[in-house]
């Protein structure tokens, strides 16, 4: 199924880092390409856009590191830094033209396009839709949404005393995809790099693929 022209990309940037330190991890270098440019990298192949939600003093790296892409890129401002990735959702999915959005974090590298087709297959129709991974645990920042409704619950749920991605569900309807019902997806799609440590190990994989 062809979603280059029905699915639209957010990719979210606008957080500190904290654990990656005084660099910003988003434009960090892995193996030769900035970390936030392999993500969109892999975007290309399941759209032809992507609105990138950061803080304002990000912008100018971001589109240096995203020079040149072939895709269309267009950047959703947070108008208050970093308030967390459910502010980042809804500011990045207020930006998106289309009726539904690929949403994942800077620092998925490996996130695979094939998990984007199988969720938005599941999610047209409805509001969304997410993996459960096997762990129990849910991945909401690599999932596909349908973009006004889940802004506009992200922008309630902001206001209340529950700030988790998760509990902007409750309004919604998101289908929810087992992990084990995945087909042709790693499970290191969900891995991110939270940590210096966890850029070189990246860095490590890359090389290894590449020797193959």
């Amino acid at each position: 199924m062809s979603t280059s022209r029905t699915l639209e990309g957010v990719v979210l940037a606008g957080g500190y880092s904290t654990r990656f330190g005084e660099t910003d991890k988003a434009v960090a270098d892995l193996a030769g390409t900035p970390l936030i440019r392999r993500v969109v990298d892999r975007l290309a192949a399941v759209t032809d856009a992507v609105v990138i939600n950061c803080r304002d003093d990000q912008r100018e790296a971001i589109q240096a590191a995203l020079s040149g892409h072939d895709l269309e890129v267009r950047y959703a401002i947070d108008p208050v830094p970093d308030r967390g990735p459910l502010a980042g959702i809804a500011v990045g999915l207020e930006a998106v033209d289309r009726e539904y959005a690929a949403v994942v974090a800077c620092d998925m590298p490996f996130v695979e396009p094939a998990l984007f087709e199988q969720l938005y297959a599941h999610a047209r129709g409805h509001d969304g839709a997410v993996v459960r991974l096997e762990d129990g645990w849910y991945q909401p920042t690599q999932a596909v949404y349908r973009a006004e409704s889940m802004a506009r619950a992200c922008e309630e749920t902001l206001g209340s005393d529950d700030t988790r991605i998760l509990a902007a569900f409750d309004s919604l309807d998101v289908v929810t995809v087992e992990e084990a019902a995945l087909e042709g997806v790693s499970e290191t799609t969900f891995e991110s790099v939270d940590t210096p440590d966890d850029l070189r190990a990246a860095a490590h994989r890359l090389e290894e693929v590449s020797s193959r």
